[in-house]
């Protein structure tokens, strides 16, 4: 009885070579944060440096514990009042903001939803409106400021700034009502909601997400804009963070006081950092969300 011969199989060699295209991964994730993060990181080392340290011939870029201070952060609130222009640009930010949301929630809904003459036009005019830069709005409202008497008054900010960001809102907002299921609201109208009622029950609610994604770009543009804050506010207790950061002086004409404005960046840049890392989950689901149809 003869038996067939057996085949032995060729061993299976393993692929150890190198997987570039994760190494290349890791490199290109590992850059963009060293590249995003390496400016803030500095800027919050040279907040906690002595005027020594950061004066030095040779570039101190880990500062040991006798070159570390908080003085230039005790400054800001002792000499120069910070927490005033602090209070100023969160006035003016959350106002505006509250006001961009009330003002354009309703108009985004109305043209999502009701039928009205001109529908494309006003669309098209709110667009254009969006994409035009503020800037060139500056000489007209500062005659409107002159001509009303805003000059040092929130005022003066706070209506150019709800009304730069109406439009984008109204956009954001009208996208959303948009992809809603039009029969939860005919239930409502059923159970006798009227459109206030119902627009501020059911609606706002299940849109909660792109609320929060628009109010926070809303209250950044206000907490970060200069231009008008510098123009508009001339007295001391008026200003806002961006202009009296701009504005701190050293003990002499000649000294460039980087601690106190790597202090002062600091301290206005956390705030939004907070807001958006405390809305984290819900500005994702706003963003998400746009994108998938329901």
């Amino acid at each position: 009885m003869t038996t067939a011969p057996q085949t032995t199989a060729p061993p299976q060699t393993s692929d150890r070579g190198i997987p570039w295209m994760r190494v290349l991964l890791w490199a290109a994730i590992a850059f963009t944060v060293i590249f995003s993060l390496a400016p803030v990181l500095w800027q919050v080392l040279t907040s906690v440096k002595t005027n020594d340290a950061i004066t030095a011939d040779a570039v101190v870029y880990f500062p040991g514990l006798d070159q570390l201070t908080a003085d230039h952060y005790l400054d800001l609130f002792r000499r120069n009042r910070f927490y005033i222009y602090m209070f100023n640009s969160a006035l003016v930010s959350i106002v505006s903001t509250v006001l961009c949301l009330a003002l354009g929630s309703p108009a985004a809904y109305a043209l999502a939803r009701l039928r009205i003459p001109g529908e494309q036009v006003i669309l098209a005019i709110v667009l254009v409106v969006t994409l035009f830069p503020y800037i060139l709005l500056f000489l007209g409202l500062l005659e409107v400021v002159r001509a009303f008497g805003l000059a040092n008054n929130y005022l003066a900010l706070i209506i150019p700034y709800t009304a730069i960001n109406l439009p984008l809102t109204i956009l954001v907002m009208r996208s959303f009502f948009q992809q809603l299921p039009k029969d939860l609201e005919d239930s409502a109208r059923v159970d006798g909601y009227n459109t206030v009622q119902m627009l501020w029950r059911i609606v706002l609610p299940m849109t909660l997400p792109a609320l929060v994604t628009t109010g926070i770009l809303a209250f950044i543009f206000a907490w970060n804009e200069y231009l008008f804050a510098l123009t508009f506010m001339t007295r001391e207790e008026m200003k806002t963070i961006p202009v009296a950061a701009a504005q701190l002086g050293g003990t002499t004409l000649f000294e460039v006081p980087y601690g106190p404005l790597a202090a002062a960046t600091v301290v206005g840049t956390l705030p939004l950092v907070l807001l958006v890392l405390f809305f984290q989950r819900r500005i994702v689901q706003g963003l998400t969300s746009g994108s998938v149809k329901g």
